[in-house]
């Protein structure tokens, strides 16, 4: 019987071949499976063609072609579902000061008594009334600094202003304070409660970790602090209503078992393994704190070992990055994720506002303004409208350049189905929006941890594999476990 051959990536895997289909479905062929399917001689009977045709690798007849074609158009508009959430995600920059001085930092923040770099509540209040023109149904306002804590008085009126102008936009309005716990916070928490406000918080690990590079201009360390005032919080507004995340360093890539016991004793459910962005100080103290993509993947792979063990052990303790590159390639959905979009996410899922109303696609772009480059630049909230800021030019060029499907080496990758572009730090290391994407740290990093995770997806063992599920699906793993008895 003939059949028809729909539309695929592949690559080599082992001793295997993995297909990839547009709207992410994937298959592992022996080669000479592999080599029967391509020429048109693979067995009709065969539970490997009605495997391929489950999947939409293939089509036997019209009807069914018709109906593959529907369905993987179906998935591919879901994966693609956030541009219908445009633009739902709104940073912003409440003062650039900060109360410590951080080797990595790659905002390079400014001196604690500097309040030029302050957020007035007047700009604060045309970058809400820009915020509500956007079509999302869903907002979220986060607060970012320096130390946003020390402009609390923008951070306030902000949020009193926001929710009295929602009342006329009905939207699902949600506020985050990124903050780095170590001001005194006791008599915000009152107002953080009332309003349901959500923390993000750093932790690099335990103590010695933590205080090796977050510490305060006097060079003393931030820890004990921030675990006292991180255990305050949670007493008054709730557990689950703070987050953290950790920055990989040179000093912390063979500690990073200390670093997820220290998540787990205080009580985070999980932790986001994520590498330096070449910014700022951490792009001037490179010498001292960066390292090669190789020795972060060589990381990553005996943290996710540990952590399945945890998991394995009663333990419920999730690695974000891995939960969010798995969602990609086991569900249809798309994930919100500004790093893991095409077109990418910068300035269509999420965008910042500097103190000043200058207005950047992602905190990158920020970033790279701040070392002299405003090639990202979109606007002033004092200057420009909405349609003029988000029908810019840049803009507009970041959506040309970023959809994978028609970049060179992307359109052809077996994992372009479940990646992402990152047209700032391809401009940044190349002085182009597509970037060289063979040689760049971001598809290495990336292509790296896919390898990963589809080894564990073709090995499929079932107690691995229910876990992933855990993660995915925010099920109880018992619940899962217990299903497939």
């Amino acid at each position: 019987m003939s059949y028809k051959i729909l539309p695929f990536n592949f690559d080599n895997f082992g001793d295997e071949v993995l297909l990839t289909g547009m709207a992410g479905d994937f298959y592992f062929l022996k080669q000479d499976d592999f080599n029967a399917l391509i020429n048109y001689t693979l067995d009709s009977r065969s539970q490997i063609y009605f495997d391929l045709k489950s999947k939409n690798f293939i089509a036997d007849s019209a009807k069914n072609l018709r109906d593959a074609i529907d369905m993987t158009a179906t998935r591919y508009r879901s994966k693609k579902g956030f541009l219908r959430e445009f633009t739902n995600l709104h940073m912003m920059v409440i003062t650039v000061r900060c109360n410590q001085i951080c080797t990595y930092c790659q905002a390079s923040c400014e001196e604690e008594n500097a309040k030029q770099y302050d957020m007035s509540p007047q700009t604060a209040f045309k970058i809400i009334d820009l915020i509500f023109n956007s079509p999302s149904q869903n907002i979220k306002i986060e607060f970012q600094g320096g130390e946003s804590m020390l402009n609390w008085q923008t951070i306030e009126s902000s949020i009193l202003y926001a929710e009295e102008k929602n009342k006329q936009h009905n939207k699902n309005l949600e506020f985050v304070i990124c903050t780095n716990l170590t001001t005194n916070i006791a008599h915000r928490l009152d107002f953080i409660k009332a309003h349901n406000v959500l923390l993000s918080t750093s932790l690099d690990g335990n103590e010695s970790v933590h205080n090796r590079f977050r510490i305060y201009k006097n060079n003393k360390g931030t820890y004990e602090t921030l675990i006292q005032n991180l255990k305050l919080a949670r007493e008054q507004i709730g557990s689950d209503k703070i987050g953290a995340l950790m920055t990989t360093t040179s000093y912390s890539l063979d500690k990073i078992k200390q670093i997820i016991d220290e998540y787990v004793e205080q009580k985070f459910d999980g932790i986001f393994l994520r590498s330096i962005n070449p910014y700022g100080f951490a792009e001037e103290n490179k010498d001292k704190i960066g390292y090669h993509t190789n020795k972060f993947i060589d990381m990553y792979v005996e943290a996710l070992e540990y952590i399945l063990e945890l998991n394995k052990r009663g333990i419920h303790f999730v690695e974000y990055y891995t939960n969010l590159l798995l969602s990609r390639i086991l569900t249809p959905f798309p994930t919100g994720f500004v790093d893991l979009q095409s077109p990418s996410g910068a300035g269509i899922s999420g965008v910042i506002y500097d103190y000043n109303g200058d207005v950047y696609p992602a905190d990158e772009g920020r970033m790279l303004a701040k070392m002299g480059d405003k090639y990202f630049l979109m606007g002033n909230v004092y200057e420009n409208s909405y349609s003029e800021i988000f029908n810019s030019k840049i803009l507009k060029n970041i959506v040309n350049q970023s959809c994978l499907e028609i970049l060179p080496i992307c359109s052809d990758c077996v994992f372009s189905p479940y990646c992402g572009a990152d047209p700032v730090r391809n401009y940044l290391e190349t002085k182009d929006i597509m970037g060289d994407r063979i040689d760049s740290a971001f598809c290495q990093k990336n292509k790296a941890i896919f390898n990963i995770l589809f080894s564990y997806l073709r090995k499929n063992d079932k107690d691995i594999m229910d876990i992933f599920y855990s993660w995915i699906t925010r099920r109880d793993l018992k619940d899962i476990q217990n299903e497939n008895y």
